[in-house]
């Protein structure tokens, strides 16, 4: 009994943590952006036409990303109804699949710190943030990690099990947003071999039953969609795949360095010893002569492989956004246990700087955490009482923590001195900032706002307004919204939004129509306007 209790009692701390960060106050503020609110509408579309092969969004083929997403969120409304958070849901369950497949890896090959490693990964920035986002970021960062974990775990032990699971989950990964995934296990696992000067582990990896039980779980959907929709190979492959990367075509360019304070920000509050351990693991591979003579080596080497090639490879593509960084993440966090691992036993105090680099970035989490709801309105964070408070409290949690790693307890105690402020800073932004977020980010409030003046649907228009508004408002009122500028004015009696004072480009779009004010929703600077049908001329 008394060593079944301390496996007890991580497991209790690990699904506590897992269901605050990734799951507490999914519903405190509404679908944002334009992904999020499209994604949640294409799985309410499929469940509603009982289609499991086709995404639709207004009622035709959407076909920009496979379907694991749309599956899962279908899923979670047909259990818990269609709301925001139940499109949120499957990220959420995914990273605590991730994080569970973390802990239970560590366990088995590296005992000891399976907790740290396991917490360490949950609570960095960049997974809580794309837990709790209805995308495909998820999805993939988990498959994709659980696949590398496995891999290694078969490279370590040799049973083809392992090897097993890694395809199973490859093809997961190639289900949640294509053929990235295996490209990108590629390229670290050709790294990793030429690396340990092993070529032959390559071939090794090309195992016959792995590949058709890859086969088995990834293709069988692209070959289903491509019968039913024979534009699926021009407009996923070549489009969204192959000219995404290539160019410029979606208008997501940004310079070349653009992953690196990406990938800082994402690994926070750990980005200072993710940095210490990084360094470490090149500067011991390197006074080695290159050589990685025990295990520990390996899988470090292993880990700078797979925190840096996905940089390198994104970094290359003409088309960049945040999300493709995800499936990185949990290598930085594994580097840094296995940093802590090799360091926390050490009889010698930990180094200062570290520590104290470390205990600042942590604190300084919860200033603007905090201070939310200011920077969501006013774009900056304004001097005054509120912020002297936020970072007089931030100053001595940062000396708590400092003097608890450095002169106390050293690096055993990290995992839970760091989610202190993690969950101070969580808390606060959730429970302070969700209602400025929601008011100004969120199609949800403006859908509430027009929902009481309705005394039935009509149809619904906008005017010089954004993608996230068309989007949020399509998913939060479930109908297609037309767009004045595309010559979508609606013949019918109808709703239109607009940003405010635009009364006089309304009624050039509607000339010999009624327009009537109704109001306007000032958190997103919008007006909104009654427009009568159009009267069908006798002849």
């Amino acid at each position: 009994m008394t060593e079944r209790r301390p496996a007890l009692t991580d497991w209790l701390l690990l699904f506590g943590f897992c269901a605050f960060l990734f799951f507490f106050g999914l519903a405190y503020f509404g679908l944002v952006g334009a992904d999020e609110p499209r994604y949640a509408q294409v799985a309410r579309e499929m469940l509603a036409r009982h289609d499991w092969i086709t995404p639709t969004l207004g009622g035709k083929p959407w076909l920009e990303k496979p379907a694991l997403y749309y599956w899962q969120a279908m899923v979670a409304y047909r259990v818990f109804g269609v709301s925001d958070w139940a499109a949120r849901l499957p990220s959420a369950l995914d990273a605590t699949l991730m994080v569970i497949a973390v802990c239970l890896f560590l366990r088995r090959f590296r005992p000891g710190f399976h907790l740290d490693g396991a917490l360490m990964t949950a609570s960095a920035a960049g997974v809580i943030g794309f837990a709790r986002a209805a995308s495909t970021d998820m999805p993939l960062a988990a498959s994709f990690t659980i696949a590398l974990l496995a891999w290694y775990a078969w490279h370590e032990s040799g049973s083809k099990t392992y090897l097993a699971w890694f395809y199973i989950f490859l093809g997961l990964a190639t289900l949640a947003k294509g053929p990235v995934a295996p490209a990108l296990a590629a390229v670290i696992i050709v790294m990793f071999a030429l690396a340990k000067g092993e070529r032959q582990i390559i071939w090794r990896t090309l195992w016959t039953p792995g590949i058709l039980l890859f086969c088995a779980v990834g293709l069988p959907w692209y070959f289903a969609v491509q019968i039913r929709n024979p534009q699926f190979f021009r407009v996923f492959i070549l489009e969204h795949n192959l000219a995404r990367f290539g160019t410029d075509l979606y208008h997501h360019h940004q310079p070349f360095w653009y992953y690196l304070p990406v990938v800082l920000l994402a690994l926070l509050p750990w980005t200072m010893l993710v940095a210490s351990a990084l360094l470490e693991s090149v500067r011991g591979w390197w006074a080695e002569g290159r050589k990685m003579v025990h295990s520990e080596d390996e899988f470090s080497a292993f880990l700078v492989i797979w925190l840096i090639a996905p940089l390198a490879f994104f970094s290359l593509s003409a088309s960049k956004l945040p999300g493709y960084i995800v499936p990185a993440l949990p290598a930085g966090t594994l580097l840094l246990t296995e940093y802590v691992r090799r360091h926390a036993n050490d009889e010698e105090r930990p180094r200062i700087l570290p520590i104290v680099l470390h205990s600042i970035v942590a604190a300084l989490l919860v200033v603007p955490a905090l201070m939310l709801q200011y920077i969501v309105f006013q774009h900056r964070l304004p001097w005054g009482r509120a912020l002297e408070i936020s970072l007089a409290f931030a100053m001595v949690l940062g000396v708590g923590m400092v003097v608890t790693l450095y002169r106390r307890f050293g690096l055993r105690v990290l995992r839970f001195v760091t989610l202190v402020p993690v969950v101070l800073a969580l808390w606060a932004a959730l429970r302070i900032g969700a209602p400025a977020l929601d008011a100004t980010l969120s199609a949800r409030p403006l859908a509430a706002e027009l929902s009481k003046i309705e005394n039935r649907t009509v149809p619904l228009a906008i005017l010089g307004l954004s993608r996230e508004t068309q989007y949020g408002l399509q998913f939060y009122r479930n109908q297609d919204i037309a767009r004045y500028e595309l010559g979508q004015a609606p013949i019918q009696e109808h709703l239109v939004i607009a940003p405010e004072g635009s009364q006089v480009s309304v009624a050039k779009w509607t000339v010999g129509r009624r327009v009537t004010y109704l109001g306007s929703f000032a958190p997103q600077g919008v007006d909104y306007y009654w427009v009568e049908g159009r009267k069908i001329e006798e002849r």
